[in-house]
């Protein structure tokens, strides 16, 4: 059997690698390639990249290592290797968007986000797969592939989605971190499934340039993380903040919604979050009922300005030739927006708008709103691949769609060290522009939550 390469950053993440990198205790160089050598050996089964630029890479690490020798010191992500989601471009990188389409015009050019994660020091390893054009919640892409769930290696299972790719990386350690998108959970989904830390950004607060415009009202970037703190020193990076400290959970007040949050759940999944919930309270957390906006109303708003907004980013003639070339589930969904007049997407519009202030209301009083991330557990591939599954498909985001058409931020912590057989996540959604405050909770949470259990990968090794 081939020999699998210790995933360089499993013990301590990003701040632990940032010491040892300026102690010379290891190279950029070094950690990039026993990634690259970790993407070769478990990749071929797993499937998380579309592209893979091993010679970029390892000449970035190598300039890395020189300019940290030569006293530039570009902050704690010097050097760190990370997969971006295939609806971002980057340059030097094809860009697919998960299709087989060409549609890389639409995406264009290399956006701030990408720039900003180079100008860090960022290692970009290659591209992760995605659900085609980012339209979709389980991960299945039935033109480019679908990755492999890590967690069953005798079962395919959906890896979550739409950033897919992203969430098998990071949990199979084929990356320090992932980028990935979120316009209705495919941040927090593919973290739940995944067993991961996910960080759904208030939207607005990251650019969204050179990334394809799936909802441009409801679009957002954000990290997949095998820890909050992770996260937290990736946040605090691109946003020129200070990295936040774990939160005081001991007089906190969060909100537990009396709605549709709570429909459909699976017995583990219902089970873990209990257990999560108590932990809380033990820690001094208060959890109290909280009445959000109807959930039926949040169903239609999302049907009248996704599906709408990306048949206008790829064109109705354009979706109308070669829709039958898509996958059939996102074709499905996408399908709708054709449906879609001005009236009732105007009058959405509107209707969101005043949903944000409303959500806002939500908060008084509260630090944030607990739920699970999704209801089921992550489900056989098999279950989910045609158009014909697309109410089973559209499940997994049955709880993150809200936290778009609310606009505020959210994160998905993994809870499955509870008991669950499968990864499970809890979602804490914070109001705009506290992703802060979010993490901080997150981190603290995470304290209380326990060491989280990860994928054994034996039986992926090639």
């Amino acid at each position: 059997m081939t020999s699998l390469p210790a995933d360089p950053l499993a013990e301590g993440g990003i701040a632990a690698f940032a010491v040892a990198l300026r102690n010379g205790e290891i190279t950029s160089e070094a950690v990039t390639k026993a990634y690259l050598d970790r993407i070769a050996i478990l990749d071929p089964k797993l499937g998380a990249y579309q592209h893979v630029a091993a010679e970029t890479a390892l000449a970035t690490a190598r300039a890395m290592d020189q300019l940290l020798q030569a006293g530039t010191d570009l902050g704690p992500l010097m050097g760190v290797p990370v997969g971006i989601k295939d609806i971002f471009a980057v340059e030097g990188m094809p860009t697919t968007n998960g299709s087989q389409l060409e549609t890389a015009d639409i995406t264009g050019p290399e956006g701030e986000f990408v720039y900003a994660l180079k100008r860090a020091g960022a290692v970009i390893l290659g591209k992760t797969k995605t659900v085609e054009f980012a339209f979709g919640a389980t991960g299945v892409n039935g033109v480019r592939g679908t990755p492999w769930n890590p967690w069953d290696s005798k079962v395919k299972r959906a890896p979550g989605g739409s950033s897919s790719g992203s969430g098998v990386a990071a949990a199979a350690g084929l990356a320090a971190f992932t980028i990935g998108s979120d316009t209705g959970g495919s941040v927090r989904i593919p973290s739940a499934f995944c067993g991961l830390f996910g960080h759904k950004t208030t939207v607005g607060m990251w650019p969204t340039d050179g990334v394809f415009p799936l909802s441009p009202t409801l679009d957002t970037v954000g990290p997949l993380c095998r820890s909050a703190t992770d996260a937290a020193i990736v946040h605090a990076v691109i946003g020129d903040l200070e990295i936040p400290a774990p939160a005081h959970l001991a007089g906190l007040r969060f909100g537990k919604p009396n709605s549709h949050f709570f429909d459909n759940l699976d017995p583990e999944v219902a089970a873990c979050f209990e257990a999560a919930e108590a932990a809380l309270v033990a820690a001094g957390v208060e959890i109290v009922p909280v009445d959000l906006p109807d959930a039926n109303e949040r169903a239609v708003l999302f049907k009248n300005i996704v599906p709408a907004e990306f048949i206008a980013s790829l064109g109705r003639e354009r979706f109308q030739a070669d829709h039958q070339h898509m996958d059939p589930v996102s074709a499905a969904r996408a399908g709708v927006g054709l449906s879609v007049d001005a009236v009732s997407y105007v009058a959405a519009q509107q209707r969101h708008k005043a949903l944000l202030w409303e959500a806002a209301e939500c908060f008084d009083g509260l630090d944030g709103w607990i739920t699970p991330t999704s209801p089921c557990l992550p489900m056989p591939v098999s279950e989910v691949e045609d158009a014909a599954a697309l109410k089973l498909a559209m499940l997994p985001s049955q709880n993150t769609q809200s936290a778009n058409l609310f606009g505020i931020c959210a994160v998905s912590l993994p809870i499955h060290q509870f008991g669950a057989s499968l990864p499970v996540g809890l979602q804490l959604m914070c109001p705009a522009d506290f992703d802060s405050e979010a993490l901080a909770i997150g981190m603290a949470m995470e304290a209380v939550f326990g060491d989280t259990p990860r994928p054994d990968l034996g039986d992926f090794v090639a």
